[in-house]
């Protein structure tokens, strides 16, 4: 079910990207902080699906809260002549990837779990049979 709505999702981010019109320059820096803070809570908030601790409160607060505070630090460093937004880049780039080796570790440890019960079937079966 999840697929299907990822899948969805992306079909019409697609056709909504082919058609939008385009963003000017002066507000893409803004929109491409507030892109990467969303990206982090969802990062996030997967991990904290696979630990078993998700708040949905927590999420959507953490979602909004990091995408304005990210826009609003891009907007005082542009007042001051300052590149402020890039430390937000580096902290929630830096997030997305523990959360994102957290996931893969969860996930290859699941497979490799598969894994290694497929093979202990398989011994039980060929001693069953001798």
């Amino acid at each position: 079910m999840i697929f299907i709505a990822i899948l969805i999702g992306c079909i019409l981010g697609a056709l909504i990207g082919m058609n939008a019109p385009m963003i000017s320059y002066t507000y893409s820096s803004y929109l491409a902080i507030a892109v990467i803070a969303a990206l982090d809570s969802v990062f996030g908030g997967i991990t904290s699906v696979i630990n078993k601790n998700f708040d949905l409160k927590i999420f959507v607060t953490g979602f909004f809260g990091n995408a304005i505070l990210a826009i609003l630090l891009t907007i005082l460093g542009q007042k001051l002549n300052v590149d402020i937004y890039l430390a937000a880049i580096v902290v929630f780039v830096g997030r997305m990837f523990v959360n994102l080796a957290i996931i893969r570790r969860h996930y290859v440890d699941k497979w490799s779990e598969a894994i290694n019960k497929k093979k202990d079937s398989k011994k039980e079966e060929e001693k069953e049979t001798k």
